[in-house]
């Protein structure tokens, strides 16, 4: 099986006559993905590849229901755009723009709890459900050389590093049920703590695999409900940059998820308390597919 996304999900992109949505969406239907309809404003009435275009979501969703609107949208007019996809009851709406400012952000955040609309991003790379579909740029033009189906969730804060694992992992055999890209950024709408239950409930995924990073405290929070034993699924956490706790306090790289403040976000600490909550915490990158192997045979024993 797979979370959020298969090949049943009818998909809405917004800002579909862009040229990076242009590209992607043919990547996207190649792959399974069953997009119904797309939405630019002003260009009502035309298509895109077969697609559909229509001035806004509200037309849109009239003449073609969706369950996932993915956003082709710059940063700066992510707001309105997110805004009218969660106004019109879309239940699932994905933000793969970098650079939304966080006051949009965190309006977005709070119009989306209120109406129970699901949020992934800001700064999501996409997701994949290998042999399903995909959003997004995951897996590029060729998806199949990264993902395969199989047996393990994928959670990452980057979405490059997603990929990685999802590479590492088809290339030692093992599958994957579905990857999501969260985002890297200071303010996102799911984290590792929304997701683990989704995976949990899902009888075909037997392990999953985070990947982390400095700042925020996603992962913190992850280790307290995989040490509550809520988790009981095999979970490998991988965290990256120790070598950012030697820069000045404040100090962001990459970008502002990755600050380190008062003693929060550090990947050190990061580390402990998930291996102290029992996952499986893995000290070099080439180390994931073995640890997923052992979590997999444990779990099948």
């Amino acid at each position: 099986m797979s979370i959020l996304l298969d090949g049943q999900s009818r998909v809405l992109v917004q800002g579909i006559t862009g040229q990076q949505a242009r590209t992607h969406l043919t990547y996207m239907v190649k792959y399974g993905t069953r997009v119904v309809g797309g939405v630019s404003p002003g260009k009502g009435g035309g298509e895109v590849g077969g697609i559909p275009v229509f001035d806004s979501v509200r037309s849109a969703v009239r003449a073609c229901p969706a369950d996932i609107a993915v956003l082709f949208i710059p940063g700066r007019g992510v707001r309105d755009a997110a805004l009218e996809a969660i106004e019109n009851g879309i239940p699932l709406v994905v933000i793969l723009a970098e650079g939304v400012p966080h006051h949009d952000s965190a309006d977005i955040l709070r119009r989306a709890r209120f109406n129970g609309i699901r949020v992934i991003g800001p700064n999501s790379q996409g997701m994949i459900s290998p042999g399903k579909a995909k959003l997004g740029g995951t897996g590029g033009q060729f998806p199949e050389r990264m993902y395969r189906p199989g047996p393990v969730g994928i959670i990452s804060r980057s979405g490059g590093m997603g990929g990685e694992i999802g590479s590492a992992l088809s290339r030692r055999g093992i599958g994957q049920s579905t990857y999501v890209s969260i985002g890297g950024d200071l303010l996102i709408g799911t984290a590792f703590v929304d997701l683990l239950p989704l995976f949990e409930a899902d009888p075909e995924t037997r392990a999953v695999v985070l990947f982390g990073e400095p700042g925020t405290g996603h992962e913190e929070v992850a280790a307290e409900e995989i040490a509550s034993r809520r988790i009981t699924k095999p979970v490998v956490a991988f965290v990256c940059g120790e070598a950012l706790e030697g820069l000045p306090r404040g100090m962001s790289f990459g970008h502002t998820g990755s600050i380190i403040t008062r003693g929060l976000g550090s990947p050190t600490r990061k580390k402990q308390l998930l291996r102290e909550a029992g996952a499986l915490v893995p000290e070099h990158f080439d180390e994931i597919p073995d640890l997923v192997a052992q979590a997999l045979a444990g779990a099948q024993a």
